[in-house]
């Protein structure tokens, strides 16, 4: 089994974190979203993963080198492919397509899962959806009566289905999905000015094979700063039996910390209030402060600080008052100090 993994977005949604740091190495409750994607998908293949491939933007060497530890943490020999321009999902995966061969999983990386199921690796494909209030942003499927996919529709603009693809595929034959993608791609066949992956598997569908509905209990997106600190929240929520809220390194004063919470290595905390649902990245601190639902990553200093719903980047000072910010990378903003 191979997982292959698209993620050379720019997450232009998720600025000013962004900008610094590609969206899918930002740590939710201490861990990048793609590796607990990719971890995640291990544990529901009931396959050993022989390889894992990173379809990525121009992100330079040290995140390279990150996600091929993601692969080798898993046993698998890690990939690198480079997606030089961003022209559709279908695009995407074709920039991987010395990897797929055989039986594999395309995972997008800006959503999580969770999910109860077992991977059947006879079907010819499973897609996974999850019922959406307002499907007209997403690929949607509808389905016949014994739950196969009848239809793939791209960001419908009347009803159709409130199924949404979440961006998580099952293909027994990765060979059959790139004839269809060269194809599309060789005949310049484009659906909003890219080439859709749905449209692939539309053609695949017609000529015979059977893609079933996987579902999902809980999808968790990234895309934005709200939905990251909210899933934060939720990851920290599914996690709190079996994560230890402190790491051995860090240091606790005077201070309350309501679980569930995640708190890095060499993390100082005094005279403050953190929780529930905070994730403090490793080298943070924090002083005479009130946190709750809010994501800080690494090497941040923060006082007076009194956060709710909020994000705050890696090597930024806040100094402060009572709000609810977002606030990136090497930022400063000191309301104690005022001129």
């Amino acid at each position: 089994m191979k997982i292959i993994v698209p993620m050379a977005g720019r997450g232009s949604r998720l600025r000013p974190h962004t900008l610094t740091v590609p969206k899918p190495l930002i740590p939710i409750a201490g861990r990048p979203i793609v590796q607990r994607l990719v971890e995640d998908i291990a544990k529901v293949c009931g396959e050993k993963i022989e390889e894992v491939a990173f379809i990525i933007g121009d992100f330079g060497d040290e995140v390279e080198k990150s996600l091929l530890q993601i692969a080798e943490r898993l046993g698998a020999k890690g990939s690198i492919y480079h997606q030089q321009e961003a022209l559709g999902t279908a695009h995407a995966i074709k920039c991987a397509e010395d990897s797929m061969q055989g039986n594999v999983v395309v995972a997008f990386a800006d959503t999580l899962f969770r999910a109860d199921f077992t991977l059947d690796t006879q079907s010819d494909g499973v897609i996974w959806v999850k019922s959406v209030e307002d499907p007209s942003a997403f690929g949607v499927v509808k389905l016949d009566g014994q739950g196969f996919i009848t239809d793939f529709i791209e960001k419908p603009e009347t009803f159709v289905s409130d199924l949404a693809i979440i961006g998580i595929y099952y293909f027994n034959s990765a060979e059959k999905l790139m004839d269809e993608i060269n194809y599309i791609i060789s005949n310049d066949i484009k659906n909003g000015g890219e080439y859709q992956l749905t449209l692939a598997l539309e053609n695949l569908k017609a000529k015979g094979a059977k893609f079933s509905a996987g579902q999902v209990n809980d999808w968790m997106d990234c895309g934005n700063k709200n939905a990251t600190v909210e899933t934060n929240c939720k990851i920290l929520e599914y996690e709190k039996e079996e994560m230890s809220t402190f790491a051995s390194t860090s240091f606790v004063e005077n201070s309350l910390i309501i679980p569930p919470c995640f708190i890095g290595e060499n993390v100082r905390i005094s005279n403050s209030k953190i929780g529930p649902g905070v994730s403090v990245g490793n080298n943070t601190v924090i002083i005479n402060s009130n946190i709750e639902n809010s994501l800080i990553q690494e090497n941040t200093k923060i006082n007076h600080g009194n956060l709710s719903n909020s994000m705050i980047g890696n090597s930024a000072q806040y100094f402060g008052v009572a709000r609810e910010i977002s606030l990136g990378d090497y930022s400063v903003l000191d309301f104690l100090n005022k001129a």
